[in-house]
């Protein structure tokens, strides 16, 4: 079982990343969100899980251990293939995905792209109790370094957002980022700044 790979970023695209471990080229399937957020030629650690067919062996990859609790989830109910579930940890973050199951909502499982209306229905119906992911992200907050997000919350500030764009950007992005972003004021930035898009930067001044 290949339960992690750590190594240099040798091809990228939309849902599979070649992680080169070794002097091996690991072709691994993950949300588009890793592909977005890695670089070629930069070191990339990912929890994985194995997959083994009859014709296929197929590793697939996440940032968090909590996104590989889930994918394992969704692939234990009825009609989520791996492919399927790789769809709505795309789609949905972690803490969407617990907040849909426990408020017994498939509606943002209907909008994942390959994912029918009773597909979503057994989603939220077989997953209901076995979620153990925190709904709230207190306790992820919690491990976050204080001085981080507060220097991320000024860059953005500097660069031409509201403060209340900021904090709660930031707030966001803390919420969902990997242990290593919570420790980097640039990779934290970095992916905020993603996740705003140039297209909602504002002005502050005429």
């Amino acid at each position: 079982m290949i339960s992690s790979v750590r190594g240099t970023v040798r091809h990228l695209d939309s849902d599979t990343v070649v992680v080169e471990v070794g002097g091996v080229g690991l072709s691994v399937s993950v949300p588009v969100a890793v592909s977005r957020h890695a670089h070629l030629g930069e070191e990339l650690q990912l929890h994985t899980s194995l997959i083994v067919r009859e014709d296929a062996l197929s590793l697939y990859g996440f940032e968090s251990r909590e996104e590989l609790a889930v994918f394992t989830q969704l692939i234990g109910v009825t009609g989520v293939g791996p492919k399927s579930a790789l769809g709505v940890l795309s789609s949905l973050s972690v803490h969407q995905i617990a907040e849909a199951v426990t408020s017994d909502d498939d509606a943002p499982f209907r909008r994942v792209s390959g994912i029918g209306p009773k597909t979503a229905k057994l989603i939220v119906v077989q997953l209901a109790g076995r979620l153990t992911v925190p709904i709230a992200g207190a306790a992820t907050a919690a491990s976050v370094p204080p001085g981080v997000p507060l220097q991320v919350k000024q860059a953005l500030i500097g660069l031409g957002w509201s403060e209340r764009t900021a904090v709660e950007a930031v707030a966001i992005t803390v919420e969902e980022a990997t242990e290593a972003e919570k420790a980097s004021v640039q990779a934290l930035l970095r992916r905020t700044l993603t996740a705003l898009g140039p297209a909602r930067k504002e002005t502050t001044g005429g």
